[in-house]
């Protein structure tokens, strides 16, 4: 994979995510990220809608150009992240659900299932999300209708 170059990417998790949102906030900066962490930032018991309001809030602004959302299955915050308009955040535990999720659904933010999925599987399937393009094309006319106008 090509650096990162600078790129702004947040990252976000529960207490369940805590220990492989490290993993991945290193690997991404090793990569040449801006990585900035809107919490958690202990394993204590906490809600995953605190912390990925503000990481969807950021990416809908524009202020990150991607997101990472972890969470113990991926379920709850990537439900809350997708309740904002301008995030389609993927559930991916297989690089061939990346790679799909940026190819067909140009999704921009990753969310990782942190008790289904080992350090060094979610490391290849952050590798695959960040090097992998939309395709555009008849893809796009189906992102144009996820958005309620």
């Amino acid at each position: 994979m090509e650096t990162l170059n600078n790129m702004r990417i947040g990252i976000a998790s529960d207490h369940a995510g805590f220990e492989l949102k490290a993993v991945v906030k290193e690997y991404l900066e090793k990569q040449g990220a801006k990585v900035e962490d809107f919490g958690t930032n202990s394993a204590e018991s906490c809600d995953y809608p605190d912390f990925a309001h503000p990481l969807a809030s950021a990416v809908e602004r524009g202020e990150c150009e991607f997101g990472v959302a972890i969470c113990g299955s991926a379920n709850g915050i990537s439900m809350t992240v997708n309740k904002h308009q301008g995030c389609r955040a993927a559930i991916c535990w297989k690089t061939e659900l990346a790679a799909l999720a940026r190819q067909h659904n140009n999704a921009n933010v990753l969310s990782l299932p942190a008790r289904f999925i080992e350090e060094n599987e979610a490391l290849e399937v952050v590798k695959t999300f960040f090097s992998t393009d939309f395709e555009g094309g008849r893809h796009q006319r189906r992102i144009d209708k996820i958005a309620i106008k």
